[in-house]
């Protein structure tokens, strides 16, 4: 037990703690900053897939490494400069728009929020609810059909370029424009991301459920397929029956009132109620004078 301690002692004496400064300190900062953007833009786009792919590639070249697989090696060392231009040239639109959304952000505010009193957080508005409601059941009276894609927390990027771009702030009116019969955007789904209409005529994958009712038309098939593969929520309009559904988490809830409707938007809204801190509130002051 004595040896056990001194070789600790002798150990954690030569341990030396380095001296931390500002200069540290912001860089620590920034690093954090841009690793936690990076996170996010890999969470939000087809980067995920790739890196994952990158990883398999990783282990396979580690494998050869240890194997001693020279040929491979040399094949990897000759190849690589030539991978790395190809995927800065297949992934450039998602590189671009990651630094055009970097130069948008506001470091400072973003790091130190001035805000006070309180903030609510919420995916969407009240004000988009009732219009999602009120447009929803003027089509159900007389029978248009529509599909409205909810997005939550999983981006439907995919889905949104088989459409046509919108970029609309929601409002009943609009919707039901949209899906008005014979007209060129009626056919296909809406995705709403926020309070805006982003596309419209977007193509959703079908449910290959065979437990589903076979009334069920091609309409609530892609309602059910999109929330499998997805966190959104569907609004679907029957044009046969009238009758309001909602698909989510690969299940369908059928001839739902306003009431109904409300309440499932009202579920995945998130609406938060966050209190600013009296720092904030101090160094803003600070800031004023």
């Amino acid at each position: 037990m004595q040896n056990v301690l001194s070789f600790l002692i002798k150990y954690l004496s030569r341990i030396t703690i380095p001296a931390v400064g500002i200069t540290d300190i912001l860089e620590i900062i920034l690093i954090s900053y841009f690793v936690y953007q990076f996170i996010r833009w890999i969470k939000f786009t087809r980067a995920y897939s790739l890196l994952k792919g990158i990883l398999v590639v990783a282990i396979f070249i580690f494998l050869a490494y240890i194997l001693r697989m020279n040929t491979i090696l040399w094949i990897v060392r000759n190849l690589a400069s030539v991978l790395i231009i190809g995927l800065i040239v297949i992934f450039q639109p998602e590189l671009r728009r990651v630094l055009e959304q970097l130069g948008q952000k506001k470091i400072f505010a973003a790091l130190i929020p001035f805000d006070t009193g309180r903030d609510v957080q919420e995916r969407f508005t009240d004000r988009t609810i009732n219009e999602i409601v009120r447009a929803s059941f003027e089509m159900a009276e007389v029978k248009t059909g529509a599909l409205i894609v909810m997005e939550q927390d999983v981006r439907l990027s995919e889905y949104e370029r088989t459409g046509i771009n919108i970029d609309a702030v929601l409002t009943s009116q609009l919707l039901i424009n949209i899906f008005e019969k014979n007209t060129p955007l009626h056919d296909g789904a809406v995705i709403v991301r926020g309070n805006r209409v982003v596309a419209a005529t977007c193509y959703l994958p079908l449910s290959d459920n065979m437990e589903l009712s076979k009334q069920l038309g091609t309409r609530h098939r892609a309602g059910i397929g999109i929330s499998e593969v997805s966190d959104s929520l569907t609004i679907i309009v029957s044009e046969e029956t009238g009758a309001v559904s909602v698909a989510r988490r690969g299940r369908l809830e059928r001839n739902l009132n306003s009431a109904s409707l409300r309440k499932e938007l009202e579920e995945i809204q998130d609406k938060k109620v966050v209190e600013n801190g009296k720092l904030r509130l101090k160094l803003k002051e600070r800031l004023m004078k």
